[in-house]
């Protein structure tokens, strides 16, 4: 066996350190935690963490740790952990009480895997919603919604239109009829003509046709294609879907599984959050962004006149800021969250300055040049608007009562005119300018949604999912290692440490890639494991053969790896594709259990052969006189 390469040694043995690493930190169990989370802008320091500590040992409630995180994904947290759920469940109700509605606070896990596994990069694998438990909600877009904005918004354009070329119109109103579009009646034949022309010039996404014509009215119809209404609904998916994972991302829940389902649900699994209704005020709030006209600011005597007497003007709305100081804004709304594209932040490049930048489509993209043209100078109001359900139980069913916050999240000066991208400047830190980017894009829902279905999995049944999940793979395991060195010996006791690593391997990778591992997924593990011996049965038999064949030892087994490679890569490539099938096409619990299985088959190709091959060249090379073999 002298001609088995030295670089696969060293490479089996990189292997098997690097595996034994990496899958290491999932043999150390997460602590339960508690995790505070500020809502908007409300101070995430030293002071709250005093105050959290402060709550707990006025109620008596034993904690491990408390830290203050920082994460820029996630912003600054309060995490703290506690010996068991009990306490956790005590500490949760306790602060939400103490913190009032400016703080999030949310069940989470914290790590206890050793700083130096953590520097390599070494992490235990997330666990999903049927091992930890968790909560589970199906949502259904309102897409009826969505077709009336986008008729409300049609009228509006049109209006605007007819208005620029100067065409005569008798009036442009919505259609009585759900989805029938926008009527546009004008006095003339001449009209409708010059106003269908520049309405099928200007939107292409709607169907202009002639309707009736009486005296002195001539009626136009424009109706939203039905391909432009697809791709909007199918756009509202996506950016409900994008500001569901900014909101949750940002208050800290840890691993969150947050998916389309057909063209108006999605799917929303909250690992380790144990209580429905504080997921329901997250995820069910429905916010939006207005951009509007300031009309005085805290020190307008105005402003502080409202504030006083409680009479705000009639065109105005008095409303507050992050930090509890008033503002009069206009009731007209220039630009809508549901306008906005994308927003970052960034540094002003004249003065370095922290600042947000912000997109809008081309329809908020005109209504913002209209107003910044004829509003240099003065102040505009950037407004956070939040509607949230408070879910109480009368007569033994759920009531939801809706609650609508406004708060002024940013307020600037107008510095020159711009439409479709400008810049939000003003702004206290870099962190302030984060989180109001994050606000900005997180903040708009494309429409309502509305919970149609929930289901909660409590942790103690994760934990039976988890003990019946280990049990299932040691007995599979034992089983196969039993059975290996009982009838094959030696190479089967080699096969059965290939096995063993094969496991560990497995594990290694899904950790490293961050696999959530679910029930599926242990079941794919346990049918890798079984799949991984036939490799070695088919080598192990192939070497017996070339021994009853009269050839040497040595050669029996060069000969056996061989000849059996060919049939289990056939075999294992058939696997892999069906595998990658699952992956691709499969979602939820059926793609968990198609990337275990791809990843189990391409790591049981290493152990079974070069692993093995390795050992027992390294047993058996360098034994001149080997007469016979353990098979």
């Amino acid at each position: 066996m002298s001609d088995f390469p030295r670089w696969k040694y060293a490479l089996v043995a990189i292997v098997m350190v690097l595996g034994i690493l990496y899958a290491l930190p999932n043999a150390f169990v997460p602590l339960s935690a508690v995790q505070v989370s500020a809502v908007h802008n409300a101070p995430v320091d030293a002071a709250l963490e005093q105050k959290v500590v402060a709550t707990l040992q006025k109620d008596k409630i034993a904690y491990k740790n408390i830290s203050l995180k920082h994460n820029k994904a996630k912003g600054d947290y309060i995490l703290i952990g506690f010996a068991n759920g009990d306490l956790q469940n005590s500490a949760a109700d306790s602060l939400k009480t103490a913190l009032g509605e400016d703080y999030t606070v949310v069940f989470n896990l914290e790590s206890t895997v050793p700083g130096w596994l953590q520097a390599i990069g070494a992490r235990s694998m997330p666990l999903g919603l049927d091992l930890q438990g968790g909560v589970h909600f199906l949502m259904k877009v309102d897409q009826r919604d969505v077709v009336n904005k986008q008729e409300i918004r049609y009228t509006e354009d049109i209006t605007s239109l007819l208005r620029d070329k100067k065409i005569h119109y008798t009036s442009v109103t919505r259609n009585s009829i759900h989805g029938k579009g926008v009527v546009v009646v004008l006095p003339t034949a001449a009209d409708r003509t010059a106003a269908s022309d520049a309405i099928a010039t200007a939107f292409t996404d709607l169907d202009v046709s002639d309707g009736p014509s009486t005296g002195d009215r001539f009626v136009l119809d424009a109706v939203v294609k039905p391909e432009a209404l697809r791709k909007l609904a199918q756009a509202t998916i996506t950016q409900n879907l994008a500001t569901l994972r900014n909101r949750i991302n940002a208050l800290g829940v840890s691993e969150p599984v947050i998916q389309a389902q057909g063209n108006d649900q999605i799917v929303v699994d909250l690992a380790g959050v144990q209580d429905p209704a504080e997921a329901k005020r997250v995820i069910g709030a429905i916010a939006t962004l207005q951009y509007v006209a300031g009309l005085g600011g805290p020190s307008d005597p105005a402003v502080q006149d409202a504030v006083r007497t409680g009479i705000v003007p009639p065109n105005a709305h008095l409303y507050y800021g992050t930090h509890g100081e008033p503002y009069l804004v206009s009731k007209r709304v220039i630009v809508s969250g549901e306008e906005l594209v994308d927003a970052s932040s960034g540094t002003d490049p004249d003065n370095g300055s922290p600042s947000v930048n912000v997109t809008l489509n081309s329809v908020g993209a005109k209504k913002m040049l209209d107003f910044t043209r004829d509003n240099v100078g003065k102040p505009m109001a950037v407004v956070y608007v939040e509607t949230v359900y408070d879910n109480k139980v009368v007569d033994g069913k759920e009531v939801r009562t809706p609650k609508v916050k406004y708060k002024v999240i940013n307020y600037a000066t107008i510095q020159g005119v711009f439409s479709n991208k400008f810049q939000t400047n003003g702004l206290g830190s870099p962190k302030e300018a984060s989180e109001l980017a994050l606000l900005l894009k997180g903040g708009s829902l494309a429409a309502p949604m509305d919970i149609v279905a929930q289901s909660v999995i409590g942790p103690s049944m994760g934990k039976q999912n988890i003990s019946k999940g280990l049990d299932a793979v040691l007995l599979g395991l034992g089983l196969v290692l039993v059975a290996a060195a009982i009838y094959y010996k030696l190479f089967g006791l080699v096969a059965d440490i290939a096995l063993f690593f094969n496991l560990v391997i497995l594990v290694a990778v899904m950790s490293m890639i961050g696999v959530t591992l679910t029930m599926p997924g242990i079941a794919g593990i346990v049918l890798t494991l079984g799949m991984a011996i036939d490799a070695n049965v088919l080598i192990c038999e192939r070497v017996r053969e070339e021994l009853r064949n009269g050839s040497t030892p040595l050669a029996s087994i060069r000969a056996g790896y061989e000849k059996a490679w060919s049939t289990i890569l056939d075999a294992n490539v058939t696997h892999l594709i069906a595998a990658l099938a699952l992956m691709t096409i499969g979602s939820g619990a059926i793609r968990g259990f198609g990337v275990t299985l791809f990843i189990g088959i391409s790591t049981s190709l290493f152990t079974s052969v070069t692993m093995t091959h390795a050992i027992t060249a390294l047993l058996h090379g360098g034994r001149k006189k080997l007469k016979t073999l353990s098979v």
